[in-house]
């Protein structure tokens, strides 16, 4: 399935220029969850002019305007997710591979669990649930 990757950016009210634009398509379809270097390594070769701070500044517009999220599962670098599905991030402490696990019902009791711990009036707006482990791939 192709997605219109210009559409999804102006429906987000987000001005869609070549650059923003590869940046949101290489997002998309390399659900690795890149760090700002490493979508600026791949796209400076297609696009020359491309600066780190233009990388940083459209993925920071990006998460503002919701089609990406990003992640601090790491004390040294954030990372970004175009998948806007609640989910939870499995990162393997071997290999520094990051997962996506889909498990509705588990993200659902953790997010009512954790609401639940919340002082009178407080709301939750936002929760992102991380694990560190072993992969099946390292663990052989």
């Amino acid at each position: 399935m192709t997605r219109n990757y210009h559409e999804i950016l102006k429906n987000a009210g987000i001005r869609p220029s070549i650059q923003r634009i590869a940046i949101y398509a290489w997002l998309c379809e390399n659900p690795v969850h890149p760090d700002i270097e490493t979508v600026y390594n791949q796209l400076f070769p297609i696009y020359p002019t491309l600066s780190k701070t233009t990388v940083y500044n459209t993925l920071k517009l990006f998460e503002e305007n919701h089609i990406a999220q990003s992640l601090k599962i790491e004390d040294d670098k954030v990372r970004f997710d175009a998948e806007m599905k609640d989910h939870i991030h499995f990162k393997c402490n071997s290999c520094g591979t990051i997962y996506d696990i889909f498990e509705k019902d588990a993200v659902n009791t953790s997010y009512n669990a954790c609401k639940d711990l919340l002082p009178k009036n407080f709301v939750a707006s936002k929760m992102q649930s991380y694990i560190w482990g072993t992969c099946n791939s390292c663990a052989k």
